[in-house]
């Protein structure tokens, strides 16, 4: 069935299964989706997954963006032939989209990282490597093969060590820096405080920082004392996962606690400003992204600063509770970015999400957590319905509304707003 748009193509793989009974392992509708993510989630993993910061007010603001923008078919017109690719700086991807990047997946499926870049590898679409990702960044390029990735930087306060990372995604053939600006602190995550949940007090989601030499030479030799004691049973838990974490890396529990403490005091930039994007570009040959931009103001300043393009996010409503939905602010920044490339992140959750956006003038989207979701579910197989069906949509959504190809979707394809 190679030669079947994906669209058509997708619908096979269920509906001939159906007759004799199968249905998806992965529910194709996203409420369902997350629904049965969470029965196969920790009550921990459930929080810091599908949380968002405060009220969720942005969690919800994404999805209501999404909803008030409506699509306006064309008909018999010839959609036959379709084409979803997209040019990203230099590479052709064959689909409008990539695997964003999602941190401490370890908590969601033991397969983590690898499981997901043998599913992108598999279905052809890209992924960017989590700065927190729960395995190193050259063995998940070692799964994609020649498939596209990216690396995602949180700008770190210790400058060596983000060199040091830099190099490492460069070595490991990424095609891009993502610099996340959205997160020089941690925003206030009402379930996961809850829950007393911070994964990398666990030694979880620390893969990058535990396989770097430069980090490693500059954890301490014992762990500064805060004050602070953990107490109850919980605390076997933890130290159970900080011996698992020593072991796969050649740490002892100590050195483990030391190396935790260090991550804490050096994780953070709230300092970080646009001169820093200069000092990044005499680290890399790449191109840079800005990811956390939700201001034309700011992408005008990405685009004096030299940056080569913009992700329009606002992480996936875990950082501020209650700012506008990405796909409001999106016009306005693409307007304001001229021609450097804009892509969009946060609430996407369907094919037809992904065509909303792209008519509002993103070059293509990140998927964030419908993959996460298939991964609880199905691990690499889930994370491959989980592409395979909003591919499948987005195909349908773009010959439906009479568009044969991704690149050329623009607001012809939505209705004018009220």
């Amino acid at each position: 069935m190679s030669d079947i748009p994906p669209g058509r193509r997708r619908q096979m793989e269920i509906y001939v299964p159906g007759v004799g009974g199968a249905k998806p392992r992965v529910p194709v509708d996203p409420v369902k989706l997350e629904q049965r993510a969470a029965m196969a989630m920790s009550a921990a993993a459930e929080g810091y997954i599908i949380g968002g910061a405060g009220s969720e007010l942005t969690v919800r603001a994404n999805r209501a963006a999404f909803d008030r923008v409506q699509l306006a078919p064309r008909v018999l017109r010839d959609v036959a032939v379709r084409d979803l690719s997209v040019m990203l700086f230099g590479r052709r991807h064959q689909a409008p989209l990539l695997l964003a990047p999602v941190g401490v997946l370890e908590m969601v499926h033991r397969d983590a990282d690898l499981a997901v870049a043998r599913a992108a590898r598999a279905e052809g679409i890209g992924m960017v490597l989590s700065n927190q990702a729960s395995v190193e960044m050259e063995r998940c390029a070692s799964a994609l093969g020649d498939t596209p990735r990216w690396f995602q930087l949180y700008w770190s306060s210790d400058d060596e060590f983000v060199r040091s990372v830099v190099g490492r995604a460069e070595r490991a053939g990424c095609e891009a820096i993502v610099v996340t600006v959205d997160t020089t602190l941690l925003g206030w995550r009402a379930r996961d405080l809850d829950l007393a949940s911070l994964p990398f007090l666990r030694g979880q989601g620390l893969a990058q920082y535990l396989s770097d030499p430069v980090f490693r030479a500059k954890i301490p030799a014992s762990p500064p004392d805060t004050g602070l004691r953990p107490k109850g049973l919980g605390v076997i838990g933890a130290l159970v996962s900080l011996l698992r974490k020593g072991r796969a890396h050649g740490l002892t529990i100590g050195q483990m606690r030391a190396a935790v403490a260090h991550f804490v005091a050096t994780y953070s930039r709230p300092d970080l400003t646009w001169a820093d994007i200069a000092r990044l570009r005499e680290m890399t040959r790449l191109p840079i992204l800005v990811k956390g931009i939700r201001h034309a103001d700011d992408a005008r300043l990405a685009r004096e600063h030299g940056v080569d393009g913009i992700v329009v996010s606002n992480h996936g409503g875990r950082q501020v509770d209650g700012e506008a939905g990405t796909l409001d602010v999106l016009p306005g920044i693409v307007a304001a970015a001229g021609e450097m490339p804009v892509l969009l992140d946060s609430g996407v959750r369907s094919g037809a999400d992904v065509a909303k956006a792209l008519a509002l003038g993103a070059r293509a989207v990140l998927i964030g957590r419908p993959y996460v979701y298939g991964l609880a579910i199905a691990g690499e197989a889930g994370v491959r319905e989980v592409i395979r069906n909003i591919v499948a949509e987005f195909d349908l959504t773009l010959a439906l509304c009479g568009v044969t190809k991704a690149s050329e979707l623009n607001r012809d394809a939505l209705l004018p707003p009220p």
